[in-house]
């Protein structure tokens, strides 16, 4: 199991219409097939410079690349991600 995990700011005011509509459009890459466990989490702790967090599960390493090349997901990343996003952070985990 490979859990993937991005925190990040956006560029959006706190609370506004255009954070909650990003964090809308990023839920729905639960939607690509071999997405399991999505998660969408806000940072509370004032240590970690990031408001929030995508974490998703894949079974294994096929799973993942199906994800990382599906166009929804390539979509989002062109025409969204890129353009809201201040900063973020990447990290990926397989249990030990």
């Amino acid at each position: 199991m490979i859990t993937h995990t991005v925190a990040f700011k956006l560029k959006h005011p706190a609370g506004s219409a255009a954070e909650q509509l990003f964090l809308a459009k990023g839920s729905r890459l639960a939607e690509i097939a071999g997405v399991e466990n999505f998660r969408c989490l806000r940072q509370i702790s004032p240590k970690n410079p990031y408001d929030f967090n995508f974490s998703m599960q894949f079974a294994d390493q096929t799973a993942y690349a199906h994800y990382n090349q599906h166009p929804d997901h390539q979509s989002f990343v062109k025409d969204i991600w890129l353009k809201e996003v201040a900063d973020f952070l990447e990290a990926d985990f397989i249990e030990i």
